[in-house]
C-alpha cells in the first residue's frame, strides 16, 4: 500500500529567506532545550549550522526570534522572544490549517497517481 502524500509548508519571503519545517523545528527545540547548541544536537545538526540558522532568522525579521547569552562559568542559554513564539505559533497554525483543509484534496491526488492502490 502506498503512503499518503506528505505536506510540507515552505514560506518564501521577499527578503530572500525561506522558512519551513526545519527552521520551525529548530525554534521549537531552542524553546524546549533552552540552548541553541542543545537544539542543534537534538536535530542532528552542528553547533555552527544551528547558530547560522538562528542568525539568519534573527536578521530577517524586524525583531529577533531568539535571544541568546554566551556561555561562561554559569553557562549560556537561549530562549525564544515573544516575536519568536508568535512566528512559531503562526507557522504551526498554517501547517495545521493546510493539513486539515487539504486532507480531501490530498486523497484525490493520491488516488489520481498512476500507481495508486486503494
Amino acid at each position: 500500500m502506498t503512503e499518503d502524500p506528505r505536506l510540507s509548508l515552505r514560506l518564501h519571503f521577499d527578503s530572500g529567506m525561506t522558512f519551513g519545517r526545519g527552521k520551525a523545528d529548530l525554534l521549537q527545540a531552542v524553546d524546549e532545550e533552552g540552548s541553541i547548541s542543545a537544539a542543534g544536537r537534538r536535530m542532528g545538526m552542528s553547533y555552527r549550522r544551528a547558530w547560522s540558522l538562528v542568525e539568519e532568522m534573527n536578521g530577517h525579521f524586524a525583531t529577533a526570534l531568539v535571544d541568546s547569552s554566551r556561555g561562561g562559568a554559569r553557562g549560556g542559554g537561549a530562549a525564544l522572544t515573544e516575536a519568536g513564539r508568535q512566528v512559531l505559533a503562526d507557522y504551526r497554525a498554517l501547517e495545521s490549517l493546510l493539513r486539515e483543509e487539504g486532507a480531501q484534496r490530498l486523497q484525490r491526488l493520491r488516488a489520481a497517481q498512476r500507481y495508486a492502490q486503494p
